[in-house]
């Protein structure tokens, strides 16, 4: 791998010589060494358990009946406006990596990071046999009989595994829609008893496609870096062995569509998120600065990106964390994995010091990250509230 230029002069020469230093294939940019010690992701769970919708959605559909209480979210789903069609900023990996291209790009990826949060990304090197088994094999999954599915159910204490999330009382409105949690790096924190054993190839498929997406999340988390003005590999240091986790969305049909969630507003509290669509059914919303829900349109072969919590955090608030939500369709059953890419549990979260220098000191509080990851997992995330407004100065 070329060696990264050193010092942190951030003038346009360096910076081109930098990205000249990045320019190779993600997939060799990658090799980040696995950490000496197990590293397990801080503790989650504690959700109560919730009727499962895929097979409510089978028998309700079909029924006269409204849709159950719990899940009636009418005012919430229609208080702002949406808009349709929205085409988030494009970003190409291919372009990045290309010393002819990449400081032009680089401004693009920035960009849309600082002003949008959330990018399409193409060109990203991640084999297409590799997704299509992916895809194939979530959506057999879930084509699976109820009790099937239930062998790789949620303990009580713990987020992984076929269930839901966030569920704390009684009385709380429900998401219309269920999940798969996973986690998948490092390795010692896989917990196969959640892993479903049908179909035969799932386990291999996530497998292959969390080994690709951790590349490419690698060659970002560099660019990232090197477009806030640190040294390349500053963030990876905090990813040292890569903590990933897998959340695989079912959501249902409903025919009352209107006045249903999918799920619920909230921003990400990771780092950054890579959404792949498994169909093409859309659903994902973001909402813009003013308020308004911005319908958006997945770009065919593309992951769709976003910025985390603590990105947002590490870089002082220069990149964004967006609120984001997904609708459902009155007719179509819509699938989709979200990756999410975490700290190291013994991490501080918080703006790192380079940034913080003459950007007029820091505005958020450092915090322990399995500190802020237990406060977001006990936080309710359908009043419109960002997680990171607690951490703000």
């Amino acid at each position: 791998m070329p060696t990264i230029m050193e010092g942190r002069n951030t003038c346009q020469h360096h910076r081109s010589s930098v990205l000249q230093g990045l320019g190779i294939h993600h997939h060799q940019s990658a090799g980040r060494r696995e950490p000496d010690q197990p590293m397990a992701h801080p503790k989650t769970g504690g959700y109560l358990p919730v009727p499962n919708v895929q097979a409510l959605a089978q028998t309700w559909n079909g029924s006269g009946d409204l849709v159950p209480d719990r899940y009636v979210r009418t005012e919430e789903a229609t208080a702002e406006e949406v808009v349709a069609g929205c085409a988030l900023p494009v970003v190409d990996l291919g372009r990045l990596l290309d010393p002819r291209s990449s400081e032009e790009e680089l401004a693009n990826l920035g960009s849309a990071c600082q002003h949008w949060g959330y990018f399409q990304l193409i060109h990203h090197g991640v084999p297409e046999e590799v997704i299509r088994d992916v895809r194939r094999d979530i959506a057999e999954f879930f084509k699976l009989p109820l009790e099937a599915k239930k062998a790789c159910a949620q303990a009580p204490d713990d987020i992984q595994g076929y269930g839901q999330g966030f569920v704390f009382s009684e009385k709380q409105k429900l998401d219309w829609a269920d999940m798969i949690y996973l986690k998948l790096r490092p390795m010692e924190s896989r917990n196969m008893r959640f892993w479903p054993a049908q179909p035969p190839s799932f386990r291999n498929s996530v497998d292959r496609f969390s080994t690709e997406v951790v590349k490419l999340t690698s060659s970002l988390l560099r660019l990232m870096a090197v477009d806030m003005g640190v040294e390349p590999e500053r963030l990876l240091e905090k990813f040292g062995g890569q903590p990933q986790t897998m959340k695989v969305t079912y959501y249902p049909p409903c025919r009352q569509a209107g006045d249903v969630l999918g799920l619920s507003p909230h921003t990400d509290a990771c780092a950054v998120t890579l959404l792949l669509h498994v169909n093409d059914v859309q659903g994902l919303q973001i909402r813009r600065d003013d308020g308004r829900w911005l319908a958006v349109e997945p770009l065919e072969g593309a992951f769709i990106v976003n910025v985390g919590d603590t990105l947002q955090m590490l870089s002082n608030g220069k990149y964004k964390s967006v609120e984001h939500r997904v609708t459902v369709h009155p007719d179509k059953e819509r699938v989709s994995a979200a990756m999410f890419h975490q700290l190291l549990p013994n991490t501080t979260v918080g703006p790192l010091p380079e940034l913080v220098k003459g950007s007029g000191g820091a505005r958020y509080r450092s915090v322990d990250y399995t500190d802020f990851m237990k406060h977001f997992f006990s936080t309710k995330h359908d009043k419109g509230l960002s997680h990171l407004d607690h951490y703000r100065i």
